[in-house]
C-alpha cells in the first residue's frame, strides 16, 4: 500500500530527528541504518564528507552527548521531489550557532527504508 505524500515526509522528517539525537549519534550501528550507502555531506565547515568519515566521526562530534549541546531544529519541512526521493530543508542551532539545512533522503527498497542520501549545512551569519 503506497503512503500519502504528508505520510512519506513524516517519516522522513521522524528520521532526520534521530539522526541529530544523541543516542543515534554516538551509536555507529544505530547512524549507519540511517546513511545511504552513497551518502554525502558538505558541513557547515565546508568539509565534504563520505559516509565512512561521517560514521566514525559522529560519536565524536557535537550533539552525540547527552550532557553536551544538543541540535535544535525549526521550520523543518519536505517535498516528495519522486517516488522514494524527499528534501527535507529545516533550520538548526547548535551551541548558540545557527545553520540552515539541506537532506535528501532516498528509498531504495522497503528493506532498507529511507536513509539520508545528501546533506548540506549552510552557516548562518550573526544579524
Amino acid at each position: 500500500m503506497d503512503m500519502n505524500s504528508e505520510d512519506v515526509v513524516a517519516e522522513v522528517i521522524q528520521r532526520e530527528l534521530q539522526l541529530m539525537s544523541p543516542a543515534v549519534r554516538s551509536s555507529v550501528a544505530l547512524s549507519d541504518a540511517l546513511l545511504d550507502p552513497e551518502f554525502t555531506e558538505v558541513g557547515a565547515s565546508g568539509r565534504r564528507w563520505d559516509r565512512q568519515s561521517m560514521l566514525s566521526s559522529m560519536p565524536v562530534m557535537q550533539g552525540a552527548a547527552d550532557e553536551g549541546p544538543q541540535y535544535v531544529p525549526t521550520g523543518m519541512t519536505g517535498t516528495v521531489l519522486a517516488p522514494g526521493v524527499v528534501h527535507l530543508t529545516f533550520e538548526t542551532v547548535l551551541d548558540g550557532r545557527r545553520a540552515r539545512r539541506s537532506s535528501i533522503w532516498r528509498k531504495l527498497d522497503d528493506a532498507s527504508g529511507w536513509r539520508m542520501y545528501y546533506h548540506q549545512a549552510t552557516p548562518v551569519p550573526d544579524a
